[in-house]
């Protein structure tokens, strides 16, 4: 079995969960198979780090004397708002010689910097995803996603986020029991796809200002089910279908089917997570009325099958 070297680059600022959470997914598959992953953290000159929560991180060695990468991951945090010229050449230089490059959480500016995610889709923590957008036109950023693979270079959320990623890595490597065993030792389910949303829909949209409309969101969350056309939303807030539909674009952000359609794909999705319930049966209780419909709208904006879905990412627990 090939080991791969997973090398850590440490800073100033950094995130502690950034580095600890990817590094103990990767530490509990070569405790289960052993020759499988050699973890290296480096610094720019070999020195401890504080990290953004005042922990102090001790690495291996220098970034210069460090091995050639199988896995280079780049961590986020604070330091990302400051970085030194020479932590970001060093990046340049070396990044594109990993088979695997990835970030987690804002180091995702830093791969940026380094011009490694030109001409990439990549994500990174909610909050920066407008200022990589701004700084990094060259850089197609997708905001909702829990990581994005693209090639060989894969970009991650805020901070847990890079354990979703991680698992997802290992998955790849040592197969779907290795990472599953190692979710289970960790207390996490191993069921978060990358392409599901950092945020629910509720909390991914604005809340709107008029108690009609907050009224009409609950509504929509509550009844998933429900008639939610434009026209029946319109009806329970007391507004004519255009009316409703200008000023709930204009208080949430987006439009009322947009929404609809992020409420239904997650009720279904919980469903098909936590309830041993039937497709057909979610489909009809998260407003889709058949299979076919569920099936397309889960294809269009999760790229896999309902029953696919729930074999990949349903914990062992409620099977």
């Amino acid at each position: 079995m090939t080991q791969r070297t997973v090398l850590v680059v440490l800073f100033d600022g950094v995130q502690s969960l950034d580095v600890s959470g990817p590094v103990e997914v990767f530490a509990g598959a070569e405790t289960r198979h052993p020759g499988t992953y050699r973890i290296r953290t480096a610094s720019l000159d070999g020195a401890p780090v504080r990290t953004s929560s005042g922990l102090t991180l001790v690495p291996d060695r220098s970034l210069d004397g460090a091995p050639r990468p199988h896995t280079l991951l780049v961590p986020g945090g604070q330091g990302t708002r400051r970085l030194d010229p020479r932590l970001v050449d060093w990046v340049r230089a070396h990044g594109p010689r990993a088979p695997r490059l990835v970030s987690v959480c804002t180091g995702a500016i830093l791969l940026a910097e380094a011009g490694l995610l030109d001409g990439r889709r990549a994500t990174t923590h909610w909050a920066y995803c407008a200022k990589l957008a701004r700084d990094h036109p060259a850089v197609e950023v997708d905001p909702d996603p829990v990581y994005v693979r693209d090639g060989h270079v894969a970009t991650s959320a805020g901070v847990t986020a890079g354990i979703d990623l991680a698992l997802a890595l290992v998955e790849e490597d040592l197969g779907r029991d290795t990472a599953l065993a190692i979710a289970r030792h960790l207390v996490v389910f191993l069921r978060r796809p990358g392409n599901q949303a950092q945020f629910s829909a509720q909390l991914a949209t604005q809340t709107a200002r008029r108690e009609p409309l907050r009224d009409v969101q609950q509504w929509i969350t509550e009844h998933p089910e429900a008639d939610l056309t434009v026209e029946s939303l319109a009806a329970r807030a007391r507004l004519s279908p255009r009316h409703f539909a200008r000023a709930f674009r204009a208080e949430t952000g987006t439009t009322p089917g947009r929404y609809v359609d992020r409420v239904r794909l997650e009720h279904a999705r919980r469903l098909l997570e936590d309830t041993a319930d039937g497709v057909e049966e979610i489909s009809r209780a998260s407003g889709y009325g058949t299979p076919e419909a569920m099936r397309r709208a889960f294809v269009k904006a999760l790229g896999t099958a309902p029953a696919e879905y729930r074999r990949r990412f349903r914990p062992a627990a409620a099977h």
